[in-house]
C-alpha cells in the first residue's frame, strides 16, 4: 500500500481555536496543529507570545491531502475565516500574534497565494486587503490544552469566527 503523500499549509487567522476547529472539518484535512510561527524566540510560550515581544503569530498548521483537497480551496475556506481589511488582529483579539498571515511553504503555494490575494483584492477589497503572505519559518506547537481546544469543550469557548456559518456557506 502506497503511502498518502500530505502537504503542509499555514495560516494565521487570530485566535487559533476557532480557526483550527474550522479546518479540522474540512474534508482532505488529515491533521491540525496549533503553535506559534513568524517570531524571534525559539520554544515560545502563549505568555511569550501574548506579550508581543516575540513576534509570534498564532497559526495553524495542518497536513493535508491534494488529491482530497486543493490549496485553493483551502485558500478560500482563509479568506472566509478572518478580516483581511484588519491590519492589528482579528475582532476583539489585537496585537501582533493575531495578525493574518499566510504562511506559504514553496513558490507554488507562493504565487497560487499571491493571485488568490490579488484576485479578492480587484473585485471585493479594492486594494485594501491587509494579510500578508511571507515565507513559513519555524512551526512551535502550543501547549496541549490549546490543541482542539473548541473540540474538547463542545464547541464552547471564545471564537471570533462563526464556524458552523462558514461550513453552512461552503455546502451550499
Amino acid at each position: 500500500m502506497a503511502s498518502e503523500k500530505l502537504e503542509l499549509a499555514t495560516f494565521g487567522a487570530g485566535c487559533f481555536w476557532g480557526v483550527e476547529e474550522l479546518f479540522r472539518q474540512i474534508k482532505g484535512v488529515k491533521e491540525t496543529v496549533v503553535g506559534y510561527t513568524g517570531g524571534t524566540t525559539k520554544n515560545p510560550t502563549y505568555e511569550n507570545v501574548c506579550s508581543g515581544i516575540t513576534e509570534h503569530i498564532e497559526a495553524i498548521q495542518m497536513k493535508f491531502d491534494p488529491k482530497e483537497t486543493t490549496y485553493e480551496k483551502l485558500l478560500e475556506i482563509f479568506w472566509m475565516a478572518h478580516n483581511p481589511l484588519q491590519a492589528d488582529g482579528q475582532g476583539n483579539d489585537v496585537g501582533v500574534q493575531y495578525h493574518a498571515v499566510i504562511f506559504y511553504h514553496n513558490d507554488k503555494q507562493k504565487k497560487t497565494a499571491e493571485k488568490s490575494k490579488e484576485k479578492l483584492n480587484n473585485e471585493k477589497y479594492n486594494g485594501r486587503i491587509a494579510t500578508i503572505i511571507q515565507s513559513a519559518k519555524e512551526f512551535y506547537p502550543a501547549e496541549e490544552y490549546h490543541q482542539k481546544y473548541l473540540q474538547k469543550r463542545g464547541g464552547i469557548g471564545y471564537c471570533h469566527i462563526n464556524v458552523k456559518q462558514i461550513l453552512s456557506n461552503l455546502k451550499q
